[in-house]
């Protein structure tokens, strides 16, 4: 039997790009161990260009990405209106598309329109469930009409950046808050701020990398919490795995960008998560319920809050989750009993499935025929 030809997409133009490289490069390595498909990888170089394949693997493999860009740059006219997805052309016979983009462009769903446009299948949630997700004031308020409960938040736009005031903050989300560019991932663009001072700067860091910015209340003596989503219809939850960061008890500290990607060797990790089973139940309903609200697909992480009196809050989704060494969201799966190499196969065959389910849906129209005007007094 033919083996099906999977493009596995990394890089992008996001802050996430080098995360995306150890990811992709992961998940190439368990798609590999299935011995069920033909892999083709192709990086979105930081300058938004989709490079050639050979020179593409080199950069998964942490070749100097730098002059291997430059010189494909060097072989396309990039006047060219499809310059920047060129490099498809070499590769005709594209089964399944397998995005491993992180941030924007990726997560954000502007790839999943061009899987749409190409009438492809693909891994993963679908545009709008990436869109929805990917910007935290949407996702806040859609689990907020679904009533799963989430912190309460304020959300400032930039126009009114200068009007919002700390008493204002304080009266309506206490004094600790975290503020947070609404569209931007793994904790870029993240502060946390209990004086006028730290605030007015996190703002001004949270508006470099969005024009809407969400300011959320800290949780009282808060434990962070992950749980896996897999599937379509019918999800699967992982086992839940939670995270310590020195200083977390008391607000000092939370699992940031280094934390998270560069240097996790002071995170202390415990999967399962030591809960009560009536919360270990109530988190799996939350996380089940949010990613059907998203209308998600394929792949998710979940990452939730516990207060002091083990109350669980949502905090937001992930739809593209980090596949690194280091990444909570491969673990989970390890202990799930779903390896790396069956997580990947899954992933695939989900994202067929979807294509053959919404391939049962109708667009035919109906010719509109000559015109014919009514009469205006």
């Amino acid at each position: 039997m033919d083996k099906k030809h999977v493009a596995l997409l990394f890089g992008g133009n996001s802050s996430e790009h080098d995360v995306s490289k150890r990811s992709a490069q992961n998940f190439y390595q368990a798609l590999e161990a299935t011995g069920k498909y033909r892999i083709t990888v192709i990086a979105i170089a930081e300058n938004g260009y989709f490079i050639d394949p050979v020179r593409s693997k080199e950069i998964m493999f942490q070749a100097d990405e730098k002059p291997l860009v430059d010189a494909y740059m060097a072989t396309i006219d990039t006047k060219n209106t499809l310059a920047r997805v060129a490099a498809l052309n070499e590769i005709p016979d594209i089964d399944i598309f397998f995005p491993v983009v992180h941030g924007n462009l990726g997560e954000d769903g502007t790839i999943q329109g061009l899987f749409r446009l190409l009438d492809k299948p693909f891994v993963g949630a679908p545009l709008r469930g990436h869109a929805l997700s990917f910007d935290k004031v949407l996702t806040k308020e859609l689990l907020t009409y679904n009533n799963i409960r989430n912190t309460k938040y304020l959300v400032v736009h930039a126009d009114q950046a200068n009007e919002i005031t700390w008493a204002q903050v304080v009266s309506e989300l206490g004094n600790q808050v975290f503020v947070k560019a609404a569209n931007q991932g793994s904790s870029v663009g993240i502060s946390r701020a209990d004086n006028q001072v730290d605030f007015k700067a996190a703002l001004a860091d949270s508006f470099q990398y969005d024009h809407k910015v969400l300011i959320e209340e800290a949780v009282c003596g808060p434990r962070e919490l992950e749980v896996g989503v897999i599937g379509n219809q019918n999800p699967i939850v992982s086992e839940i795995g939670a995270h310590h960061v020195p200083g977390q008890e008391n607000g000092d500290g939370w699992y940031d960008y280094q934390s998270k990607f560069v240097d996790n060797s002071a995170v202390q990790f415990e999967i399962p998560a030591r809960l009560p089973a009536a919360v270990t139940e109530e988190i799996k309903s939350m996380a089940l319920a949010a990613y059907k609200v998203l209308d998600l697909r394929g792949e998710a992480r979940m990452d939730f809050l516990i207060d002091e009196n083990d109350v669980p809050y949502l905090g937001e989704p992930n739809t593209l989750p980090g596949f690194t060494n280091m990444s909570l969201f491969k673990r989970l799966w390890d202990y799930s009993d779903i390896d790396n190499a069956k997580l990947a196969d899954l992933l695939v065959q989900y994202g067929f499935e979807e294509y053959e389910y919404n391939s049962k849906l109708s667009y035919a129209f109906e010719a509109l025929g000559d015109e014919k005007l009514g009469k205006f007094n």
